[in-house]
């Protein structure tokens, strides 16, 4: 009796992280080069070079139970929920229960059961192979924002808005079509515009430029709010995130500092506020708040001023 062949493609990953790495290479007293990836004990001078490294999957279907009725689960481990479309790629004589296709909203860490896999007719053979895709959020069909942000600078700081909602350059997409970027030297505070907990913290990539392969190599920090929704802050200088992902952090609270990583022709802070709808991340307009409590919706050329997160 043929078995069944358990293979799970990965269709679609939204944001995945990476693990740091750094290449140490040194001189010997003998003249001889070294290269190692943990940083050497030696009184030689060392040059460090960041190496790219591979994503980092983060959320997975696995299987336990029976063989011929093995029972399926999620682990997301991601620090906020994320939503899952399970469906066969192909399959001989095998059923599910509930039925595939299905979408799954699963919280941080292990799910429980959400189905099973059996055979129709238990006197012929069977297979299947499975897919699935996630999208980081859960889902909001409806989403308007009714509540102002903060500018993600601090109270004393002004910047430029070098490109508003619908910009020609990199804000045509459903991501960023409602995104702000405000030019600001490296190295720059950049600053919780909302309250919320810290899901996701890209930290690792180092280049930058205008060739589109550059699109997903931009340090970033998520922050999903009460209501759903989530705040990207995006071209982050490398490996200076000053938070971590299930952190909840206030208004004003330092998250970063502005780099040029990623896609992008020089540096400034990329800032939208996204949900999850469809199984895509969407960008949603927004308000900026000003420093005379009123509520300002970015514009190119405009200068955006820094305002005190209100005390509560």
């Amino acid at each position: 009796m043929k078995m069944p062949l358990l293979i799970f493609l990965l269709l679609s990953l939204c944001t995945l992280n990476a693990e740091a790495k750094k290449l140490f290479k040194y001189q010997d007293e003998q003249g001889v080069w070294h290269y190692t990836d943990k940083p050497p004990k030696t009184k030689q001078p060392v040059t460090v070079r960041p190496l790219k490294v591979p994503s980092k999957q983060m959320v997975w279907l696995e299987h336990s139970g029976e063989e011929r009725k093995p029972q399926f689960y999620i682990r997301n481990d991601y620090a906020g929920p994320v939503e899952v479309e399970i469906d066969f790629s192909e399959q001989e004589n095998a059923r599910t229960t509930p039925a595939l296709p299905q979408r799954f909203v699963i919280e941080p860490g292990q799910s429980d059961t959400i189905f099973e896999v059996g055979d129709i007719d238990e006197t012929r053979s069977w297979g299947y192979t499975l897919k699935y895709r996630y999208t980081i959020g859960s889902p909001l069909a409806q989403y308007t924002a009714v509540e102002s942000y903060l500018p993600p600078i601090a109270p004393e700081a002004s910047f430029q808005i070098s490109q508003a909602f619908g910009g020609s350059f990199s804000h045509t997409d459903e991501q960023n079509k409602y995104a702000v970027d405000i030019v600001m030297p490296i190295g720059t505070p950049v600053h919780a515009a909302r309250a919320g907990m810290v899901v996701e913290v890209e930290d690792d990539f180092f280049k930058s430029g205008t060739n589109k392969a550059y699109a997903a190599e931009a340090n970033s920090i998520r922050i999903l709010h009460d209501d759903g929704s989530m705040a990207i802050y995006a071209h982050l200088e490398l490996e200076k995130a000053q938070v971590y992902p299930g952190l909840k952090v206030t208004a004003g609270h330092l998250i970063g500092y502005s780099g040029n990583t990623g896609f992008t022709t020089g540096p400034h802070l990329h800032f939208a506020v996204q949900v999850n709808k469809g199984m895509e991340l969407v960008s949603a307009p927004f308000t900026f708040m000003n420093r005379e409590g009123k509520t300002e919706e970015p514009i190119i050329g405009a200068w955006l001023q820094g305002v005190k997160a209100p005390t509560r």
